[in-house]
């Protein structure tokens, strides 16, 4: 019984974390150059890791997708396959996952050093709200560069996909590309984004509240740390079958709204 109640404790306290952090995002904004430098961290020095990631799994469902449509006539079909999967699916998940693995483990070590080291208590007795110098920033860093990052992703999947397709197995450059404009929706686009964007907050909130929450010294951080990453994992999964659910469900009904109308 116990676990439970301080399960649901920690719940009740990240969720109030979240909304005290919005609501100091927004009514007192963070100094700009803290902004700025967690938007170079976030965006810009995971730039690396999204690219090899987006390219590596393009060329891989473009080898994987022409090996088994091939020998049934639908080779052509490799490029929507393709674009599909990573700006619906693979491009916000696996984005999320290296943005965890690389900014969010860092965000986690960092907060909860300072926790163990009282430096948060140290800005509260100065009358600095940690919240909105050391949370906020982060919040909207992640917020805004998520699907900046997303959309980075989906580009090098494509382009992998398409060198793979057209200059490994030869295909029509026109057979990969004619395709896409026709079956690839505006819908497929904005999923994947409101994906990213949730996965940016996910990944922010639940770092900066895990660290902020470390207790035991070094090793304490440790183990929060890697809690914090295979926390990040495991909601990631769960909140993307739910959104897709849920999108693919309102869509659905949009267009039997619209059918009916027209």
């Amino acid at each position: 019984m116990q676990p439970i109640l301080n399960s649901l404790t920690s719940v009740g306290a990240y969720i109030t974390m979240i909304l005290e952090v919005m609501w100091v995002s927004v009514r007192r904004p963070p100094n700009f150059y803290l902004i700025r430098d967690q938007i170079f961290e976030v965006g810009v020095a995971s730039l690396p890791v999204v690219a090899i990631t987006g390219l590596s799994t393009g060329m891989v469902l473009a080898a994987q997708s022409f090996f088994q449509l091939s020998d049934k006539g639908l080779a052509s079909a490799t490029g929507i396959m393709v674009t599909k999967a990573m700006m619906v699916e693979l491009g916000p998940v696996l984005t999320a996952f290296m943005v965890t693995g690389r900014v969010g483990a860092a965000m986690c070590a960092e907060l909860g050093t300072m926790k163990v080291t009282e430096q948060l208590d140290a800005l509260k007795s100065m009358a600095v709200n940690p919240l909105r110098h050391l949370v906020a920033p982060r919040f909207i860093a992640g917020t805004l560069m998520m699907p900046l990052l997303t959309i980075f992703s989906c580009l090098m999947g494509i382009l992998g996909g398409y060198v793979m397709a057209v200059y490994y197995y030869n295909l029509a450059p026109n057979t990969f590309l004619d395709p896409l404009p026709v079956h690839i929706s505006d819908f497929d686009f904005t999923e994947g984004l409101v994906k990213s964007v949730v996965f940016g907050i996910l990944i922010v909130t639940i770092s900066c509240f895990r660290g902020m929450m470390t207790k035991g010294g070094a090793a304490g951080v440790g183990r929060a740390t890697t809690n914090s990453v295979v926390i990040c994992y495991s909601v990631i999964l769960l909140v993307n079958f739910i959104i897709t659910l849920w999108l693919n469900s309102y869509y659905q009904c949009y267009k039997e709204f619209l059918h009916g109308i027209f």
